[in-house]
């Protein structure tokens, strides 16, 4: 059964949504993120997606205490990311409560420092992010498409150690019309012992259903939680089933 990893995503210390990571496109959904994180614990949810958003456009950490909150106030396996570019900045995650580091950028533009990360730290503690636009790896925050295949960085990566990644296709993310189901079954016939993580379009309990058919271990869900059209009574019954 897939699990479903609910995401809540920082801005000035508040829960927002972005539509297709346009700043400009901003939704504040609760001003107390710790209010969200706790209602997600009582239907039974196991793991939050949480990303500081300021920390991506800034390019180093920012809402730590966010992070620390929610570790320290609810027993949820926190994934943190947006911002960590250094190891200063890995360590700043897991001393404030992340149990995993989201890693992007750096993923694609220091791979070597990327690697010895994970050599370091173990594969179980970092989850890698791959954005990407018509099979290709985009990075900051999506301002740039690469030439890198998706299908190359995944092997590139799985070689380093990594078996977990969470993939999101940038056209569908904040849109509610459907994730990227096909770009998900070619991913996971090449690699079909990758951990891969659906990310970006959910917009409909259907959607997840779906997602489950492909072989997806887990899927990130935000705005349809936050807009309403996926119920927390549908997820507790989904999570219970």
């Amino acid at each position: 059964m897939i699990q479903i990893i609910p995401a809540i995503d920082i801005i000035d210390g508040k829960c927002v949504r972005l539509t297709q990571g346009d700043y400009a496109q901003k939704t504040i959904y609760n001003e107390n993120p710790l209010e969200v994180a706790k209602e997600f614990e009582d239907i039974g949810i196991k793991r939050l997606h949480l990303v500081d958003l300021d920390g991506a456009k800034k390019g180093s950490v920012v809402n730590l205490k966010v992070l620390d909150t929610i570790a320290n106030k609810t027993n949820l396996v926190i994934d943190f990311g947006g911002g960590i570019k250094t190891e200063n900045d890995l360590n700043a995650a897991y001393n404030a409560g992340a149990a995993i580091a989201t890693i992007g950028s750096v993923a694609v533009k220091d791979q070597p420092l990327f690697f010895s990360w994970i050599k370091k730290y173990g594969a179980d503690k970092i989850l890698l992010g791959a954005d990407v636009k018509d099979e290709k790896i985009a990075v900051s925050g999506w301002l740039e498409k690469t030439n890198l295949s998706i299908f190359d960085f995944i092997k590139q990566n799985m070689d380093a150690g990594l078996q977990t990644i969470f993939c999101t296709d940038i056209s569908k993310d904040g849109m509610l019309q459907g994730p990227a189901t096909d770009l998900y079954k070619k991913i996971l016939e090449q690699y079909p012992h990758l951990n891969l993580i659906a990310s970006g379009g959910v917009a409909v309990m259907d959607d997840i259903y779906k997602l489950d058919e492909t072989g997806c271990k887990a899927v990130i869900v935000g705005k349809a939680i936050y807009e309403g059209r996926i119920s927390m009574k549908e997820l507790k019954s989904f999570i219970k089933f």
